[in-house]
């Protein structure tokens, strides 16, 4: 959107396969690092979880041992990823901004803002709220803010992408 004209050599189809290869990579290794440590942790008060899916801090909840230490460091480090993708992905949609705003005509610039501000949207609504039910402190936990928390990172974003992407 920036630079038009470079968009084939900037945005090439390796250029797309490093991106891609380096989010499912990032994915998976997330994932890994979870399942491994969720596995070595000592569950004693049962195996039940007081949510809709198996999620990490209600897991930790269960947990006995000082082993989830270990987990809670890897929730800080993911969420400090997080939030620096989405310092970055903030920091892109300024530069889209700035080009938005010097393009001549109402409509293109209307067109482009209504591509962009709903994705931001989105982007923000699941950084926002995973970051909170990550890093909440657990004074202020309750079992139905919980479950509003991972509706709003997990079901609203997949279910209003239809309406970003058409």
């Amino acid at each position: 959107i920036c630079k038009p004209l470079h968009y084939g050599t900037l945005l090439g189809s390796r250029a797309c396969v490093r991106m891609a290869a380096a989010a499912w990579g990032t994915g998976f290794l997330n994932a890994l690092l979870h399942t491994a440590n969720t596995f070595s942790l000592l569950l004693c008060r049962g195996n039940a979880v007081e949510q809709f899916f198996c999620e990490i801090p209600q897991i930790l909840k269960l947990s006995c041992s000082h082993s989830y230490l270990r987990e809670v460091g890897l929730l800080v480090l993911i969420c400090s990823l997080a939030l620096g993708c989405f310092v970055f992905i903030v920091g892109s949609y300024v530069q889209i901004f700035r080009a938005v705003l010097r393009i001549p005509s109402e409509q293109g610039c209307h067109k482009a803002f209504s591509t962009c501000l709903p994705h931001l949207a989105v982007v923000s609504l699941v950084v926002s709220t995973a970051t909170f039910a990550y890093l909440k402190p657990s004074s202020i936990s309750s079992p139905s803010l919980d479950l509003v928390m991972s509706v709003l990172y997990s079901v609203v974003p997949p279910a209003v992408n239809p309406f970003i992407y058409s």
